[in-house]
């Protein structure tokens, strides 16, 4: 939930110049939802058309409708006809907006059925799947998606509709259902549950965070190229199979929150959305501003009403029907701007105010949150913006978009530039330590070290950027390696230092925190439709003999001292010390002092750092023996501040021992 005490965006002087643009944005925001609900009904009752369009079985008989108006006749095709064109099954033009319908006896059509759409259009015809449909599973032989009629005799029974308990600061434990198990094959809904749940559980990560989930008929697309909006993935098991994960993963506590892909749709015909009535416009843009030429795909008409019910009602779908606690908005940038954001440098706020920002997709967002709320008060909602967007976290009667947080995308740029440029002795501290606690004032943030974009083919996780080739040969407990102890310190600092400073939430993708190597590359032709790089090799993690463990120790640890001091989201860090020569980074927290010391070669000695007064103890240590360190301060010590003036101020300080490349977290145990 966003913060009511963060600042207003009237406050941010900066903006002053822009204010008229804001407020124009503000009404363009509110005459849209205006024209959706004509003032008569709420966005939540507006935004209900997963209830009316697609097929349901209702008062004893099966009711479907569909949106096309470009369609000349349509037939539902299927098991029920065996696949053929029957008069019986013809739908016939129902209000007059494009909408045609058909009511069919409760006995000619049984759970499980597979059907299509056959649809004539002036100069064509072709087969569809209905835009609402709620599951499309895929021929074996063939590949082709059909849909599937889902009713089972006996609806799912919820245990838990909501998490156990409540959330707080949202420690994101980012996942993929098909690539979450060791073996080459793709994951299933139950074996998550069974097999992953419990290890995010000990972990004490408080939010799941699930990719892929809506409908994809390219598996390789990491299901960012959805087909059927309203279908939960087949290729992972059943609807219900889904529900049973969710509640599971709410009995254990945590909030669960999916990828929501409303930037694009996959270019399909047979399978999506595109060229559904035979025109290119009923969903999309027309002509090139309809072509997302980067991603291959569709692009939305975020101005035309019918979309927008799409959308909204598609936004409000997975919060009724399986209890999700809210969102991941994938691909934001690309709908904020004209130009997509490619080829765009946002160096200054002009940028943001030129005349390239899409009025239509900025005002969607801002409902959609809106409406995301009215259902769901306690909904978390994420944008993926790397463009920085003035707004984005404002409420949309300020003229922003209402989202809870933005996922804070400087860190982890910072990280890896810091990793693979920049020689560790030439570290800008300064630098770090910005990326790691700017925020603007009016928005909440996520940080994290790295996500799946990090390690997408091309690119590498953290910890193999750092170790390379030396992850293959020296990663016995035993091994003694310079490059592996050199990545292994980074990668555990790095972590400290991005939670400990992070602004309201925290984000690991799955496997990372223990180092997980290689990439992520999900079958396809190039690779001979391997499964090599699409899973996780947990055996690693839970071996003894590897070092492996260490960094998943050290994780575990450090995310149980954040969760029980509550550091996250109350009070942004103190900044203590920045020392550029020293390579040494301090900051206060709820208690907590952190100091990291990144020199590569450098030690300290009663090194000074300010600190709030009392007495203070060593509570983590990436130097530590049990996370694979060597051992060189002791964790019995207790330090003792001192007060004194430097002649413009009094101040107080205590002197630590502090060796290269290692962090520290110290509490204080008597003010």
């Amino acid at each position: 939930m966003r913060d009511p005490k963060l600042a207003k965006l009237s406050n941010d002087p900066w903006l002053a110049p822009f204010m008229g643009q804001i407020q124009e944005r503000a009404d363009y925001i509110r005459g849209m939802e205006e024209r959706l609900t004509g003032g008569q009904i709420t966005l939540d009752e507006f935004a209900n058309g997963h209830e009316y369009f697609g097929l349901h079985f209702r008062d004893g008989k099966w009711v479907f409708r569909e949106w096309a108006p470009n369609a000349t006749a349509i037939y539902l095709i299927g098991d029920f006809s065996n696949w053929e064109q029957l008069d019986e099954y013809a739908l016939h033009y129902g209000d007059g907006n494009g909408v045609w319908e058909i009511e069919i006896p409760a006995d000619q059509i049984k759970h499980l059925d597979l059907y299509k759409l056959k649809m004539y259009w002036p100069g064509g015809e072709g087969e569809r799947l209905p835009a609402y449909c709620r599951r499309a599973v895929q021929d074996p032989e063939t590949h082709i998606f059909s849909a599937q009629v889902w009713n089972p005799p006996t609806q799912y029974q919820w245990k838990f509709p909501n998490p156990s308990k409540p959330i707080g600061a949202p420690l994101i434990y980012e996942s993929h259902i098909g690539m979450a198990q060791e073996e080459a094959k793709i994951g299933s809904y139950k074996e998550y549950k069974e097999k992953i749940l419990p290890r995010i559980v000990e972990m004490g990560y408080n939010t799941v965070q699930f990719m892929g989930i809506m409908e994809h008929p390219y598996y390789g697309s990491f299901g960012y190229h959805v087909s059927n909006f309203f279908a939960s993935s087949s290729r992972f098991g059943t609807p219900m199979e889904l529900k049973e994960l969710i509640d599971a993963c709410h009995e254990a506590g945590l909030a669960v929150i999916m990828d929501l892909v409303h930037s694009h749709a996959v270019k399909n015909e047979l399978e999506g959305l595109s060229r559904f009535d035979g025109t290119h416009y009923q969903y999309f843009h027309d002509g090139a501003r309809g072509e997302h030429d980067a991603w291959d795909s569709r692009c939305f008409d975020y101005g035309k009403p019918e979309v927008l019910h799409f959308l909204l009602s598609n936004a409000r779908y997975w919060l009724d029907e399986f209890k999700f606690d809210g969102y991941r908005f994938d691909g934001v940038t690309s709908m904020l701007y004209h130009h997509r954001g490619l080829g765009t440098a946002f160096t200054d706020y002009e940028n943001y105010f030129n005349g390239s920002c899409d009025l239509d997709a900025y005002a969607y967002l801002a409902l959609s949150n809106k409406l995301i709320h009215q259902v769901r008060p306690d909904a978390i909602t994420i944008a993926e913006d790397v463009s920085g967007m003035p707004g984005l976290g404002a409420p949309e009667t300020e003229g922003g978009c209402g989202f809870d947080y933005r996922l804070a995308m400087g860190a982890p740029d910072c990280w890896f530039k810091l990793s693979n440029d920049i020689p560790d002795d030439e570290w800008n501290m300064s630098w770090l330590y910005h990326e790691l606690t700017s925020h603007r004032a009016d928005e909440q943030v996520i940080s994290y070290v790295e996500s799946h974009d990090q390690a997408l083919v091309g690119g590498k996780t953290f910890i193999f950027e750092l170790i390379d080739k030396e992850m293959y040969y020296n990663m016995h407990a035993d091994a003694q390696n310079l490059i592996v102890d050199r990545g292994m310190a980074l990668h555990k600092m790095a972590r400290l230092a991005t939670i400990g400073a992070a602004g309201h939430g925290y984000l690991n993708f799955m496997g990372n925190e223990f180092g997980h190597p290689e990439w992520i590359d999900f079958p396809r032709e190039g690779n001979g439709w391997s499964y090599q790089y699409a899973r996780r090799q947990w055996s690693l993690r839970d071996d003894p003999s590897l070092k492996f463990h260490f960094l998943a120790d050290f994780d575990q640890e450090l995310v149980r001292v954040v969760r029980d001091h509550d550091i996250i989201g109350l009070q942004p860090p103190i900044f203590r010390l920045v020392n550029e020569g020293d390579k040494i980074i301090a900051f206060e927290r709820e208690g907590l002092v952190f100091v990291l010391n990144f020199h590569p070669s450098k030690s300290f000695a009663d090194y000074p750092v300010d600190v709030t007064p009392g007495k203070y103890r060593l509570v983590l240590n990436t130097d530590s023996p049990a996370y694979g360190g060597h051992d060189l301060v002791k964790g019995e010590t207790v330090y003792d501040s001192f007060s004194f003036n430097d002649g413009e101020h009094d101040r107080n300080q205590i002197n630590i021992y502090i060796p290269s490349r290692t962090g520290f977290i110290l509490e204080r145990i008597d003010a």
